[in-house]
């Protein structure tokens, strides 16, 4: 059928519709983005992926934060496949259980950041922190405390894409157009113990916790000043909240420890964590709960009315114990300071050549800022060119969090690729 202008042109909106768009959505992506934009990943091995035409790049993005063992590990691919032949799937509502998710959660448990810890499994990290949410202010109301229902947030700060995470979440654009988000929500600036302090000064027994990420990750990739966290902690147990650790990102070994919370030296009464717990293989994150928090809710007349269809899936927790048995026995969360001080060592002498304003990171999770003029998804692409993957995070700051398996020697090139990218043309 001919189509006329009229027909294919908005104009209102500018949106020409002579384009044929693919029938997959892109998250964090335009709509109106046309095929030839996207670059088909076939396939991946260590710290490398390779695209439907051949071309070779050094994942320095770890995937999207969360390759740490590396693509094309056998271990947890063979794990997962026996999974499957053994139970494909069962829930974990009421009275049901599997092998892999009791085994996962002991595991969990003893490697948790605070004594006691009980599990509870998600799909990802959006969903472990909602579910943080979610059981902080149901342990207070269970104690006889219904009126602690606030959350304090940070910004930047980034905590998932649900509605309770993108309500707590610290970067403007992502809440802008969804409406009106969860209630009970204040953000303060990040660093800002003085302003803690005055909400929960202010609105006395009023704060059900506080959450932050050890590492501030998309939201610019911030470590804390010195003595930040700690006193969260401080403050926590002075006015009766919780302390909520979102490690979706800075759990499994990326700071050199199990998780952010032993590396800083804080206890949490919970922690969220997603994302290297299964290396990727398998969608799977959850919450680690401390005795503060699941202690309430051991009255015989409580019912956790919360949960999702594939908490627990046992092919996910297959994946995530073998994972875990390769952090360990390879010692991938010790070769994050060596994977950082080289990449620190790189970046720092590209901004000086550059004249980059900022280089900022911890372990092995990076970011520079780039001079003004210079656009991050521009630098992006100019990296691709040169082998790299990085992730731009806003206008004007590129992240690195490569695998923990990847060789020193492609360590140097990512900071070589940045440098090739910032020569003027």
């Amino acid at each position: 059928m001919h189509i006329t202008p009229s027909e294919t042109d908005d104009s209102t909106t500018g949106v020409d519709r002579t384009t044929a768009l693919p029938p997959l959505l892109h998250p964090f992506a335009r709509p109106a983005a046309t095929p030839d934009s996207f670059i088909r990943i076939v396939s991946g091995k260590g710290a490398h992926v390779v695209d439907d035409s051949g071309r070779r790049y050094v994942d320095a993005m770890a995937s999207l934060w969360y390759c740490a063992a590396g693509h094309g590990r056998e271990e947890i691919i063979e794990a997962v496949a026996a999974q499957l032949r053994r139970l494909d799937a069962f829930h974990l509502f009421e009275r049901f259980t599997n092998p892999a998710a009791d085994a996962l959660a002991e595991r969990l448990a003893a490697l948790a950041p605070m004594p006691g810890a009980r599990v509870f499994l998600t799909c990802g990290g959006s969903e472990a922190v909602d579910t943080a949410m979610k059981i902080a202010r149901l342990a207070h109301a269970v104690a006889g405390e219904p009126e602690r229902s606030i959350i304090i947030s940070r910004s930047p700060s980034y905590h998932g894409v649900t509605y309770g995470g993108m309500s707590l979440t610290g970067l403007p654009a992502n809440r802008a157009g969804f409406g009106p988000g969860v209630g009970d929500i204040i953000r303060v600036d990040k660093d800002d113990l003085d302003a803690v302090a005055a909400i929960m000064t202010d609105k006395p027994r009023r704060v059900a916790a506080v959450i932050a990420e050890p590492v501030i990750g998309a939201g610019g990739v911030y470590p804390p000043r010195p003595g930040y966290l700690t006193g969260l902690r401080d403050l926590c147990d002075a006015h009766g909240a919780f302390l909520i650790l979102d490690e979706v990102i800075t759990g499994f070994g990326r700071l050199g420890s199990w998780f952010g919370a032993r590396h800083f030296g804080v206890r949490p009464d919970l922690v969220t964590f997603a994302k290297a717990v299964t290396s990727g293989y398998q969608p799977l994150g959850g919450v680690l709960i401390g005795p503060a928090v699941h202690e309430p809710l051991r009255r015989p007349d409580v019912v956790l009315r919360h949960g999702g269809t594939y908490s627990g899936h046992p092919a996910a927790c297959a994946a995530a114990l073998a994972n875990i048995a390769i952090l360990e026995s390879e010692g991938l969360a010790g070769r994050a300071s060596v994977i950082g001080e080289r990449l620190e060592t790189g970046l720092r002498a590209v901004a000086t050549t550059h004249g980059l304003p900022d280089v900022r990171g911890h372990g092995a999770m990076w970011a520079v800022d780039l001079p003004g003029g210079l656009a991050a998804a521009e630098i992006r692409d100019r990296m691709l060119t040169h082998g790299v993957i990085v992730r731009p995070l806003g206008s004007s700051t590129l992240a690195f969090c490569p695998p923990l398996v990847i060789d020193l020697a492609d360590v140097d090139l990512l900071s070589t690729a940045l440098d090739a990218a910032l020569v003027r043309r």
